[in-house]
């Protein structure tokens, strides 16, 4: 949908690269609590409903922020400015997680860093389209929202937090998880270039009127209700499956942080794989069929027994599922709208996933658990990965290398 010239390939892989490490951080601080929950909840004398209402207070805030910095973004025209506080902000908000000694505190928090984080990624994605060659968006935008955040936030993240807390104090761990967004806030601001904007107020026609129309149109509509399934997936799994783990199958923590470690492990790879091959096979298919792929994660902790080593395969293949993410958050509406309001859209479509799949989900999970046991959030996660399945029939096709085969079909989707 972008218009303006890409830059050189080298400034695109700085920019990719520097926005996925970026965004790898935000996954790095947001996902520590989730490690570090089965040390925490002990301390502090949380419920497991309150663990599922501080990831919602969370998705609430980072939802928010995600529909307001997004727009802010395309109105001022100034996303470089606006991720480099962002950096700052949710590391503060790490630090203070740290010095958190009740549910309250330790809430205000989560807040703070939703607040700074929900619009990391639809200024991040915009930034993608503006200056990504329109044949690798799909890979770009699925390095930007993938890579970092499996290789620190899933892979990493577990590992670094869960050790660093067994050492030294799952306070102490929230420290460490700070430092990062400090430097990254640096390189940003020295190696990144401000991209170009088509701002709203340059376009034909009334604003509002073109956002009733994007979202008129069946892919983001379709797109806002999968991100939707896809954030509450990922919540509940990243909030009770450590729980889980360690509560109901008596894995040590070590070994937990691992097994979810593989998760973020294959992820990396999946960050590739799935985002470019939907740029050569379709973006429907792609979702269709890793959304199904995605059912093996709860399954596998439901019916295997004995050995772990099972699970680590099946969690590693059941990864898959992260790759669809960015497809559906950013590639298909960065081709279904025009470039003056892909942030915008992005936002709407990240921030109602947020706060609908991330605020109501691990809510409903928690009370689930406390009623019925940790098991019932694991059939959550089956119902969630087989629902987006089944929606995902319903997109239409948008890479541009699958409509430039189908003429005919290109024609009547125009």
């Amino acid at each position: 949908m972008n218009d303006v010239l890409p830059r050189s390939r080298a400034y695109q892989c700085v920019l990719v690269g520097l926005l996925s490490l970026n965004f790898g951080i935000v996954f790095f601080d947001r996902n520590a609590l989730n490690f570090l929950m089965p040390s925490i909840q002990p301390e502090l004398g949380l419920t497991n409903t309150q663990v599922g209402v501080l990831a919602s207070a969370l998705s609430l805030s980072w939802a928010l922020a995600g529909l307001l910095v997004g727009r802010l973004s395309d109105a001022l025209g100034r996303r470089k400015a606006l991720l480099v506080v962002a950096a700052l902000v949710f590391s503060g908000a790490c630090f203070l997680s740290g010095l958190a000694h009740s549910f309250v505190a330790l809430l205000a928090a989560r807040l703070l860093m939703g607040l700074a984080e929900g619009g990391v990624m639809p200024i991040s994605q915009a930034m993608v389209a503006a200056e990504v060659a329109p044949a690798r968006r799909g890979l770009a935008m699925g390095v930007t929202q993938n890579f970092g955040a499996n290789l620190l936030g899933n892979f990493l993240g577990p590992i670094v937090v869960v050790a660093f807390a067994v050492a030294f104090g799952w306070r102490q761990a929230f420290y460490l998880a700070a430092l990062p967004g400090v430097v990254v806030a640096i390189l940003i601001l020295l190696l990144v270039r401000e991209p170009p904007v088509a701002r709203a107020d340059e376009a034909s026609g009334n604003t509002f009127a073109m956002i009733r129309s994007a979202v008129r149109q069946r892919n983001v509509v379709v797109c806002v209700v999968l991100s939707i399934l896809l954030v509450a997936f990922a919540v509940v799994f990243m909030a009770f499956v450590p729980l889980y783990l360690v509560n109901q199958r008596g894995m040590q923590p070590s070994v937990m942080s691992w097994l979810m470690s593989m998760f973020g492990l294959t992820s990396i790879a999946f960050a590739f794989l799935v985002p470019g091959s939907s740029d050569l096979v379709g973006r429907r298919p792609v979702v269709i069929a890793m959304a199904a792929v995605g059912m093996l994660l709860p399954l596998s902790i439901l019916f295997v027994e004995g050995p772990v080593w099972p699970l680590f395969v099946l969690f590693g293949v059941g990864a898959a599922v992260s790759g669809i993410f960015p497809i559906v958050m950013a590639t298909i509406p960065s081709e279904t709208v025009p470039p003056q309001l892909l942030a915008t859209v992005l936002g709407l479509t990240m921030g109602l996933g947020e706060v609908i799949g991330g605020v109501l989900s691990p809510a409903i999970a928690g009370a689930a658990a406390d009623a019925y046991g940790l098991r019932a959030t694991l059939w959550i996660l089956v119902a969630l990965s087989a629902a987006t399945c089944a929606l995902a029939f319903a997109l239409r096709e948008t890479a541009p290398v699958v409509l430039a085969r189908q003429p005919a079909a290109a024609c009547s989707e125009a």
